[in-house]
């Protein structure tokens, strides 16, 4: 294999890489992917999340409304952003990471109605700016076959473990920068595609939404493994931003896992469904045991009485504690 990505792996990585691995197991352990429901507002936050990367100021409640066909309030180009997404997290489980036709058609799916030139490269140099600044000159436009093609070859034949091979794919890819435009979310789309393969449950694990909320970092990241023509520093990022997506999906596996109250009092299932979820709302009550509003709020004032539970903060944004 002649091309070799520039990467050394630190004891930072040896350690993360094992900390990824036992989280994979717990989260497959609870399993996450047995839920449409949370498969779906994951799926949100990830779409969320990338495009909120580039610009995009819809929320994950815009989102979804677009998701289920709803008419919202945004500019065109927003709304074309959203579908395409959608498109091409709905084909991912159809794509080979190492085909460099599914490369292309995924940026066809991904920006074919904001962007003329979808699913080709670049035709011309680009240039990476923070603000008036270029921190960035990409290679030039007659090189991008060649570099992608050895990068792809590269992804498959490497022997690294998925988890730096699919974050210098991350990195690599955002260096080559070989479309016009969506080159960041084109590479988030990949590295998880490729985490998909080794694992099929980063599918459904909003990676993106994570690298959003440390988007600095991020940046920060990319330019630190630019200066230093290593992309080390980024693999520590990304195996970073892995780990807390898998270890909030634990959480939230935890929180929305099924409770068995059938054949309990009403005072008793509501203890069972506080202790599961200490942000149930009394709906949410009254639905999963199959009594109406008001047999839950005696029940409630009840243990309140007896001091078994209590409220902390208020009906909106509050929580219950059991005593």
């Amino acid at each position: 294999m002649s091309y070799q990505p520039p990467f050394t792996i630190t004891t930072e990585i040896i350690d993360l890489i094992s900390t990824v691995s036992e989280q994979v197991g717990f989260v497959q352990r609870d399993s996450l992917n047995a839920s449409p429901k949370l498969r779906k507002a994951n799926r949100i936050k990830t779409i969320t999340g990338t495009l909120q990367i580039e610009g995009s100021t819809l929320s994950e409640e815009q989102v979804s409304a677009v998701l289920d066909g709803k008419p919202v309030l945004a500019s065109v180009r927003e709304l074309a952003e959203v579908k395409g997404a959608i498109a091409a997290y709905d084909r991912l489980n159809e794509l080979n990471p190492y085909q460099l036709d599914d490369l292309l058609e995924a940026h066809r799916l991904m920006m074919g109605d904001v962007l003329k030139q979808a699913g080709s490269f670049r035709s011309k140099p680009v240039g990476v700016y923070k603000g008036k600044e270029v921190v960035h000159v990409a290679p030039p436009a007659h090189k991008i076959s060649g570099l992608m093609a050895e990068l792809l070859a590269w992804a498959k034949q490497s022997d690294a473990h998925p988890l730096i091979v699919s974050s210098v794919f991350h990195y690599e890819f955002e260096f080559i920068h070989p479309f016009i435009d969506g080159n960041g979310r084109m590479g988030r789309l990949w590295q998880t595609l490729m985490l998909a393969q080794w694992k099929p449950l980063f599918v459904d694990m909003p990676l993106e939404s994570v690298i959003k909320t440390h988007q600095q970092n991020y940046y920060q990241a990319l330019g630190s493994a630019d200066s230093s023509a290593d992309s080390t520093v980024f693999i520590e990022f990304m195996l970073k931003s892995i780990l807390q997506t898998l270890e909030n999906a634990s959480v939230n596996a935890l929180q929305n896992a099924p409770v068995n109250i059938e054949g309990m009092k009403t005072p008793d299932a509501i203890i069972a469904l506080v202790q599961a979820d200490a942000s149930i709302t009394r709906q949410q009550m009254a639905e999963k045991i199959g009594k109406d509003i008001r047999t839950i709020g005696r029940a409630i004032r009840k243990l309140q009485d007896a001091g078994k539970l209590q409220r902390i903060g208020s009906d909106k944004s509050g929580h219950w504690e059991v005593l």
